[in-house]
């Protein structure tokens, strides 16, 4: 398991830059925002490109911060059975999910988005919007995201297949469940 939990590593390092870019990016987009509120408002002028950009930094809070959330076992789950489960059978639902629902739906979208993101790139797509930007790049999200979130998944497989063996990994892993509180 040593070198597969090597990769697992390395994919967790790439996961911690996207979420530090997904945080960033909210930032960033709060502070887009409230000059937009500003200029509009106060000097009755406004930007289509400005206003494309949050919704840019949007996408790319979502799609940077879902494997990042993946990382850190904070996604949502129906914990109707999960929390009465000991850890290792979560363990193994958390198997089960990952190789016959997370990763064939991500990968599936990764490669169905990267066309999405080709076609804009080469025709040089932008905005109808009067003063709108070029849309590839936000197109490029979508790909990256969702081939960074399979990645991730397969990171969080080796990190439970690890404990299912009997072996603590080295690499960080959050396996604890905490029931929500409402």
């Amino acid at each position: 398991m040593g070198p597969l939990l090597a990769f697992s590593r390395a994919v967790d390092a790439v996961g911690h830059v996207f979420g530090k870019s997904a945080e960033w990016m909210v930032g960033l987009a709060c502070v887009i925002s409230a000059g937009n509120a500003v200029v509009r408002y106060g000097l009755s002028m406004s930007s289509n490109g400005w206003l494309e950009v949050q919704w840019y930094l949007f996408a790319g809070t979502v799609m940077f911060g879902a494997p990042y959330t993946l990382l850190r076992n904070e996604h949502v789950r129906v914990d109707l059975i999960y929390g009465n489960l000991s850890e290792r059978a979560r363990l193994w639902v958390d198997v089960f999910g990952i190789i016959f629902f997370l990763m064939p739906g991500m990968m599936l979208l990764a490669w169905m988005t990267w066309p999405f993101f080709w076609e804009a790139l080469v025709r040089g797509e932008t905005s109808s919007n009067a003063g709108g930007l070029l849309r590839w790049p936000v197109k490029l999200v979508l790909p990256v995201g969702f081939a960074m979130l399979s990645l991730q998944g397969l990171s969080e497989l080796i990190k439970r297949i690890a404990l299912l063996k009997g072996e603590k990994p080295d690499v960080e892993i959050v396996v604890a469940y905490e029931r929500p509180t409402q």
